[in-house]
């Protein structure tokens, strides 16, 4: 478990910091900021979840968002708790940490802050920041383990007891 944890302590720390610094800083220069031809750094802010799905949820919303991702958070740390293999407890840590990174953003903020803005030409994929990406990542591991690793460890345990 120790370990999930310390990966959901970093995850949480390093969205903190990097939205802090990036707030800063766009704040100082009041505009975006073109890093290459596809990506660019921007000042957007989100009071839904991923894709900005039930923004409309007026002033509650920040309660009723963030009370979710609290209870889904328990749920992944008693699953974290139950957990043997190490690589599912930094995929859980860093799903926990990315929540708990756009929970905090909710409660002080009333939104979460989003400034990763990744395009192809005038396409632009919906900003996002560093918790978001450590959730999808982590959502990632966790698939690749139910479909390449649950499965062998099962078959072992079968075979071995």
């Amino acid at each position: 478990m120790f370990v999930g944890l310390i990966a959901a302590f970093f995850v949480t720390v390093f969205d903190q910091v990097t939205k802090a610094l990036v707030f800063g800083y766009l704040a100082e220069r009041g505009q975006a900021l073109e890093v290459s031809s596809f990506f660019n750094l921007v000042s957007a802010w989100n009071t839904g979840v991923s894709f900005s799905m039930f923004n409309d949820l007026g002033g509650m919303g920040v309660y009723i968002l963030s009370a979710f991702s609290l209870i889904v958070v328990g749920f992944l740390l008693y699953w974290l708790k139950k957990e043997q293999m190490l690589f599912m407890k930094l995929a859980l840590g860093f799903v926990i940490g990315g929540a708990l990174g756009n929970v905090i953003d909710r409660l002080r903020l009333g939104a979460v802050f989003d400034f990763l803005d990744v395009h192809i030409g005038a396409h632009h994929w919906p900003a996002f920041n560093v918790a978001d990406s450590f959730i999808c990542i982590g959502a990632v591991m966790i698939i690749f383990d139910g479909l390449f690793f649950s499965d062998c460890s099962q078959k072992r345990q079968v075979k071995e007891g």
